[in-house]
C-alpha cells in the first residue's frame, strides 16, 4: 500500500493531517529544516506529535534538509539523538554530512533524501542507496516514464511530490533568494523570488518563474503500478484547513480509486494559482505550467467544515477486538490491536446477582464504549457464567485500564540504538598560494591569451569538447583540462553523456567536473578523475569527509559559505572557491528565453529578465539542453583580494566565465595579474562576507 505523506507545520496541521487519513507526516524541529517561517515543533513537542501519531498507527518523518555549518552540527547531533531516542520513525535529509550523522548516531532510523538533493536519475537514487538512505524523494521535474523508469530499477524505496508548489528551479540548486536578500533557500529561509513579477530586457507585470501548483491526484493508481512508496503533499507553510482539505481528498482518491468533481473544487478552495498543472509528469512543459495567486475572498463553509474534520472528535481511529470474561473465578478484559498487541486487565470476584444478573450483551455495551478516544471497537466477544454480577463501575474501570495500556505501548517503539558520532580527523589548511582554474561557457571563451595562461585546471563544457576532436585535442596536449558537466542529466540522457565521456576519455580528457550525485557512476565508469562543483552544495568538514569516500580529487566550496567558514572547514579533499563570474541563481527545466515569445532560440539569441528595481538575471543555456540558467546580474568579484583568499587553505581560485565575450575574457584575465579597483556598481562580493540566513 502506498504511503499518504502529508505535511506538518503546526500542532494543528499535525492534527488535520492524521484525522483526515495521513499515513505518516513530516514536520521540522528548531532551526534545521527547509520551512524556518513554519511554526515548527520545539523538542517537547515534538515527542508530544510523535505519541499522537504513534497511537494512531501514523508515522512521524522529521525533515532536516538544510545545509549545515561545522559550528551547527553539535545542535543537529542533539536533535537526531533526540528525535531517535522518543522514536521518530525517518529523518529527511539533504546535507550529505548530516546523512553521515543520522547513520552515526541512529543507525536503525531510516534516513530518506530529500528533494533538496536533486535525486533526478536512477544513478542518484543508486548512489544514495550505496550511502545507506532507505527512500530518495525525487525532483519533481521528472515524467511518468522517468518515474516508472526509477521505480522499476531502483534499490530503494522511491516518493514522489503529488501535490501542492512547485519551485521554478531544481530544489536544491536555488540560489537566488540567498543572492538577492541573504535568505537562503538551503538553509530553510526562501523568500520566494520566483513569485515575484518580472519582465524580458525591462520589467513588465508578468511572472516568467511562477508555477501552478502541482495536483496528480488522477494517477494515484498509476503511481501505484509503477511501484512509488509515497505520495507526498506540499503544504507546511499553509494552514491546517489547507491539510485538512488536501489530504482528506488524496485519502479518498486512494481509498475509492475514483476523483470526483466536488474532490477537485475542494483542492482549488483550499489553494490553488489560476489552476493546477501536471505539466512535468504528462510531458506537457508549456506556457500552461504558470500561474500567480489570485487575492479571492475566503470560503467560511469550507473553512468550517476543515475545522470540523479534526477539531469536533477523534476520525482516525484504531480498531480494536475486546475478549471480557466473568466467572465465579474471577473478571479480565483483553484488547487486541490490528498489529497483534494484546493487553490484559484484571477485575475483581463477580458477587451473586440479587436481582438482575450480568448478560453478555450487557457486558459487550459497556465495554465498547470508547468514545473521546483514538480507539474503536470492531468486534466484542464475552464470555459470562449465569447468575453473577460485576458493577459498572468496575468494567469501565477494566476497560480504561486496557485501553491506556494500548496507548502507552503503540506510542513505544523498539528501543533504537544511540551512538556517538565519529571523531573528524584533523587536516592542516594548505599554506601555499591557490592556484587559478577557469571554466568557460562558449567555445569564444577559450582565447589564445586564455591558453597561454596557466592554469590549475581549465573546465569546458562537454558539448563544446565533444564538437571538435582536434580541438579536445589541443587542449589536452596543453594540460589540466576538465570536462564540465550539466548539473541536469535526466536518464534518457545519460547514454549519450556516458558514451560522450568514453569518447572523450579516448582523446586523453581524464578529469571531469560534476554538480549532481547522479553523475558520479558515469565519470567513473569513463576511467575519469572526480571533481565536485558547488551543485554538490558543500558546506561543512563532514560533507567535506563524505566527499574524501566517494573519490572525489577536488571540491567547490558552497558560495554561500562565509570566507571564515570556508577556511575553517576541514579540507579532507583540496578545495576551491569560486572567484569571480555571474553566479548560477537557478537551473530550470523550462525553457525561460521560450517564456519570452512563446518561441525557443536559446541557442542562438540572449535574453534577460528585470525585476522591479532594475536589475537584471541573463538566461543562458544549461550545456547543450534547452534547460536554462538564470545568472546574477552583478559579477561575483574577489579579484583584487586574492591575499583574503590565500588565507583559506583553498586549492584554487575560480573565474567562471558565463556571458563575457573574449575581450571581456582577456580583460578578466589581465585583471586577476594585475587587479583594477572593486566596481560596486558592477561587481558584488556575493556572500562569503555578509553570509545567509
Amino acid at each position: 500500500m502506498m504511503e499518504l505523506l502529508a505535511p506538518a507545520g503546526s500542532m494543528e496541521s499535525l492534527r488535520a493531517a492524521v484525522q483526515n487519513g495521513a499515513n505518516a507526516v513530516y514536520l521540522g524541529c528548531g532551526n534545521f529544516n527547509a520551512r524556518q517561517s513554519a511554526k515548527n515543533f520545539t523538542p517537547q513537542t515534538l515527542v508530544e506529535a510523535i505519541k499522537y501519531c504513534h497511537v494512531r498507527g501514523v508515522e512521524v518523518h522529521l525533515t532536516i534538509n538544510t545545509l549545515v555549518t561545522d559550528r551547527e552540527m553539535k545542535e543537529v547531533a542533539e536533535l537526531i539523538r533526540h528525535a531517535a531516542q522518543n522514536n521518530i520513525d525517518a529523518f529527511i535529509v539533504q546535507d550529505l554530512g548530516v546523512v553521515q550523522l543520522c547513520r552515526q548516531i541512529a543507525p536503525k532510523v531510516p534516513v530518506h533524501g530529500s528533494t533538496q538533493m536533486t535525486i533526478h536519475s536512477l544513478a542518484g537514487v543508486q548512489l544514495c542507496a550505496a550511502m545507506g538512505l532507505r527512500r530518495v524523494v525525487l525532483s519533481r521535474e521528472l515524467s511518468r516514464e522517468e518515474i516508472r523508469y526509477i521505480c522499476a530499477n531502483s534499490p530503494i524505496e522511491i516518493e514522489v511530490f503529488v501535490h501542492g508548489a512547485l519551485c521554478m528551479c531544481y530544489s536544491g540548486q536555488c540560489y537566488m533568494s540567498a543572492m538577492i536578500g541573504g535568505r537562503s533557500g538551503n538553509r530553510g529561509r526562501c523568500a520566494q523570488p520566483c513569485r515575484q513579477s518580472y519582465g524580458y530586457a525591462r520589467w513588465e507585470e508578468k511572472y516568467p518563474l511562477s508555477l501552478k501548483d502541482n495536483c496528480l491526484v488522477q494517477y494515484l493508481e498509476e503511481l501505484e503500478q509503477m511501484g512509488v512508496r509515497s505520495l507526498k503533499l506540499e503544504g507546511r507553510m499553509k494552514r491546517a484547513e489547507y491539510v485538512a482539505t488536501v489530504t482528506a481528498v488524496y485519502r479518498k482518491a486512494l481509498d475509492e480509486r475514483n476523483v470526483t468533481q466536488p474532490m477537485m473544487d475542494a483542492l482549488m478552495t483550499a489553494f490553488n494559482r489560476q489552476g493546477f498543472t501536471d505539466g512535468y509528469y504528462t510531458g506537457r512543459v508549456d506556457e500552461n505550467m504558470f500561474g500567480i495567486r489570485e487575492n479571492t475572498q475566503e470560503d467560511e463553509k469550507w473553512l468550517q467544515a476543515a475545522r470540523a474534520s479534526y477539531e469536533t472528535g477523534e476520525t482516525a481511529l484504531v480498531d480494536l477486538q475486546f475478549y471480557a470474561y466473568v466467572g465465579v473465578d474471577g473478571t479480565y478484559l483483553t484488547a487486541t490491536d490490528p498489529e497483534g498487541r494484546t493487553v490484559r486487565s484484571n477485575g475483581p470476584r463477580p458477587e451473586l446477582a440479587r436481582t438482575l444478573p450480568l448478560t453478555g450483551q450487557m457486558l459487550a455495551q459497556r465495554v465498547a464504549k470508547t468514545g473521546g478516544t483514538p480507539f474503536r471497537p470492531v468486534s466484542v466477544r464475552t464470555h459470562v457464567e449465569p447468575g453473577l454480577m460485576v458493577s459498572a463501575a468496575a468494567i469501565n474501570a477494566m476497560r480504561r485500564d486496557v485501553l491506556n495500556q494500548l496507548t502507552a505501548l503503540r506510542a513505544r517503539r523498539e528501543d533504537s540504538p544511540i551512538r556517538k558520532p565519529k571523531a573528524l580527523p584533523t587536516y592542516k589548511n594548505t599554506r601555499e598560494l591557490p592556484g587559478l582554474t577557469v571554466q568557460v561557457t562558449t567555445r569564444e571563451q577559450l582565447t589564445p591569451g586564455l591558453l597561454n595562461t596557466e592554469t590549475a585546471m581549465l573546465y569546458v563544457p562537454a558539448h563544446i569538447l565533444l564538437a571538435d576532436d582536434e580541438m579536445t585535442v589541443r587542449l589536452v596536449r596543453r594540460g589540466r583540462l576538465a570536462v564540465a558537466l550539466p548539473r541536469i542529466v535526466h536518464d534518457g540522457e545519460m547514454p549519450r553523456l556516458t558514451a560522450g565521456l568514453k569518447h572523450l576519455r579516448e582523446l586523453g580528457v581524464r578529469d571531469a567536473l560534476v554538480g549532481n550525485l547522479g553523475l558520479l557512476s558515469c565519470v567513473r565508469e569513463a576511467g575519469m578523475r572526480l571533481h565536485g562543483d558547488f551543485g554538490l552544495n558543500i558546506y561543512n568538514s563532514t560533507a567535506m569527509e563524505m566527499m574524501r569516500a566517494l573519490e572525489m580529487a577536488t571540491v567547490t566550496a558552497s558560495f554561500e559559505m562565509t570566507l571564515p567558514q570556508i577556511r575553517d572547514m576541514g579540507k579532507a579533499v583540496d578545495t576551491e572557491l569560486i572567484a569571480y563570474g555571474r553566479l548560477p541563481l537557478m537551473v530550470t527545466e523550462q525553457c525561460l528565453i521560450r517564456g519570452r515569445n512563446l518561441e525557443c532560440t536559446c541557442d542562438m539569441a540572449p535574453a534577460k529578465l528585470t525585476d522591479k528595481t532594475g536589475a537584471d538575471f541573463p538566461i543562458i543555456r544549461d550545456g547543450s539542453s534547452c534547460r536554462s540558467v538564470l545568472l546574477n546580474g552583478k559579477k561575483l568579484s574577489w579579484l583584487d583580494r586574492q591575499d583574503d583568499l590565500a588565507k583559506l587553505g583553498i586549492w584554487a581560485a575560480r573565474l567562471y566565465f558565463t556571458t563575457e565575450n573574449a575581450r571581456e575574457v582577456d580583460r578578466i584575465l589581465a585583471d586577476y595579474l594585475n587587479p583594477e579597483p572593486f566596481d560596486p556598481g558592477a561587481c558584488t562580493r556575493g556572500l562569503y562576507l555578509r553570509g545567509v540566513e
